[in-house]
C-alpha cells in the first residue's frame, strides 16, 4: 500500500483544480477554455509517463499555450542589453510613469492655462538638461528613424558623404546604405573599408553635399592597418557633420572609454547627434536628436516627423529614465564582480540545501545591443548541466542563460536582487534535475 501511495502519478493535479489556477483561468479567457483544457490533459499525461514531475504540470500546460501578452523573463545571460529580450529594462520610476500615462494625461496640455502645450515637454526638457551642449533636442521612435529624418530633411536629392568603413549593417539584415538611400539621398562614399582620411572627405565635397555623416561602428571592430577621421577634424570642412553615436551614451563613462557620447561629440563640432534611447541610456525605444537649434527645428517641422513621433507612454518613460541615475542598465553595467560572486555563492548554497548541486565559475558579461563590442565585463555565473536550459526557458518565470561547452551558465548581473528567490525556485522545478 505504501508503494501505491508513493506513486507520483497519484499526485498529478486534477483537471478542475488546474483550470481554476489564476494563470490558466486567465489564459482560458484569451485563447479559449477548450484549448487550455487540452494543454492541461497533455501535461497530465506527460506527468503520468514520468517525463515531468506532478508539480510541473501547471507550468508545462502554460508553456504549451501561445503567450497572450509578453512574458517577463529573467535575463541570466550576462548580456546587459539583450536585443531579443527588448534591450534596456525600464527602471521602477519609468514603469510607474508609464502606468500613470495610460489614462488621460497632460502630454500636450498646459494645466495652468488650459491651452495646448509643446508635446512631451517634460521628456524634452529633461533631455536638454542632460546634454546642455545641445542647442535643441527632439525625439522620434527609434535610432534608425532619427537618422532617416535627418537624411530626409537635410539631404533629400543631395549627397551624404560617408566613409566606406562606416556603411554598417544594423541588425536583422537592415543596412545603413539602403536605409539612407530610401530617403532620396545619394551616398558619396570615401576612403576604403579600413582607412579614410580628411583629404578623402574634402575631395568629395561639392555643391550637392547635404552633410558629412560619421557613424560609430558600434557592433564590430576593425583592427590593424586602420585610419578614421574624428568628428573634430570633420567639423573643419565647412559643412554640417551628423554623427550617429549609436548606443545613446549622453556623457562620458569611464567603463566604456571607446564609446562616443553625445556631449563630447557636440563639443567636438558635430552639428547633429543621433542615438538610440533604449541602449546605454537605459530607457524606452526612442531615437534621440541633439544639436544646433536651427537644424533640430528644421527636422521637427518636417512632415515626416509626425509619422515618426513617439506616444505618450514612451515620453513618460523617457522623462522618468532621464531623472533616474540608477537605471537597471547602469546598475548591471557597473555591478561589482566581488558582490556578484558572493550573491552567486549564496544561490549555490541555497540550491545545495535542497539537493541541487551547482558550481560558481568565472564568466564574462557583455554590453550587448550593438554597444562596446570589445568590452568584457568580469562576472560570475552559476553553472548547471546543459539539460536545465530548455525547462528553465519554458518555466514560470522563464529564465534565459547561456549554454557554453555543455554547461548552462546563469549570470546574475542582469537579474534583480529581489528575483533571486524566484530563480532558485525555477531551478528546483526542473524535472529530473538530480
Amino acid at each position: 500500500m505504501g508503494d501505491v501511495a508513493a506513486d507520483p502519478r497519484r499526485r498529478v493535479p486534477r483537471t478542475d483544480a488546474l483550470l481554476a489556477d489564476p494563470r490558466l483561468a486567465a489564459a482560458a479567457v484569451t485563447v479559449g477554455r477548450e484549448r487550455v483544457k487540452a494543454a492541461v490533459h497533455r501535461a497530465q499525461e506527460r506527468a503520468r509517463r514520468g517525463e515531468i514531475t506532478p508539480e510541473a504540470v501547471r507550468d508545462a500546460a502554460l508553456a504549451a499555450l501561445p503567450a497572450s501578452t509578453p512574458r517577463a523573463v529573467l535575463n541570466a545571460t550576462g548580456v546587459v542589453l539583450h536585443t531579443n529580450l527588448g534591450r534596456a529594462a525600464l527602471s521602477p520610476a519609468a514603469v510607474a510613469a508609464v502606468a500613470a500615462a495610460t489614462g488621460h494625461t497632460d502630454v500636450e496640455l498646459d494645466l495652468r492655462t488650459g491651452r495646448r502645450a509643446r508635446r512631451g515637454r517634460d521628456a524634452l526638457d529633461a533631455l536638454a538638461a542632460a546634454v546642455p551642449d545641445a542647442g535643441a533636442v527632439h525625439v522620434v521612435n527609434n535610432g534608425a528613424a532619427a537618422l532617416v529624418l535627418a537624411a530626409t530633411a537635410l539631404a533629400a536629392d543631395a549627397e551624404i558623404v560617408v566613409s566606406r568603413g562606416e556603411l554598417v549593417e544594423i541588425g536583422d539584415g537592415f543596412r545603413l546604405p539602403d536605409l539612407l538611400e530610401s530617403t532620396g539621398a545619394r551616398l558619396r562614399e570615401v576612403g576604403t573599408t579600413n582607412r579614410s582620411t580628411l583629404d578623402d572627405y574634402a575631395a568629395a565635397l561639392g555643391p550637392r553635399t547635404g552633410f558629412v555623416l560619421k557613424v560609430h561602428p558600434s557592433n564590430f571592430q576593425v583592427t590593424g592597418f586602420t585610419s578614421a577621421v574624428p568628428v573634430r577634424a570633420l567639423a573643419t570642412l565647412g559643412v554640417p557633420v551628423v554623427a550617429d553615436i549609436g548606443s545613446g551614451l549622453l556623457a562620458p563613462d569611464a567603463l566604456l572609454p571607446a564609446e562616443p557620447d553625445a556631449a563630447s561629440t557636440l563639443r567636438a563640432g558635430a552639428a547633429l547627434v543621433t542615438a538610440s534611447g533604449d541602449k546605454l541610456l537605459g530607457g524606452p525605444q526612442t531615437g534621440l536628436l541633439l544639436g544646433a537649434a536651427d537644424l533640430v527645428e528644421r527636422l521637427r517641422r518636417h512632415p515626416l516627423a509626425r509619422a515618426l513621433r513617439v506616444d505618450k507612454l514612451t515620453l513618460a518613460a523617457l522623462a522618468a529614465t532621464l531623472g533616474d541615475p540608477t537605471t537597471p542598465t547602469r546598475t548591471a553595467l557597473h555591478a561589482d564582480p566581488g558582490a556578484l560572486r558572493e550573491r552567486t555563492e549564496r544561490l549555490r548554497d541555497a540550491l545545495a540545501a535542497d539537493g541541487c548541486e551547482a558550481q560558481v565559475v568565472p564568466a564574462g558579461a557583455v554590453v550587448g545591443g550593438g554597444g562596446a563590442p570589445g568590452v568584457e565585463l568580469p562576472s560570475w555565473a552559476l553553472a548547471l548541466p546543459e539539460h536545465y536550459a530548455g525547462p528553465l526557458r519554458l518555466g514560470d518565470p522563464p529564465v534565459l542563460g547561456r549554454v557554453i561547452r555543455g554547461r548552462l551558465l546563469l549570470d546574475l548581473r542582469c537579474v534583480p536582487v529581489d528575483a533571486d528567490a524566484a530563480l532558485r525556485a525555477a531551478v528546483l522545478r526542473v524535472p529530473g534535475r538530480g
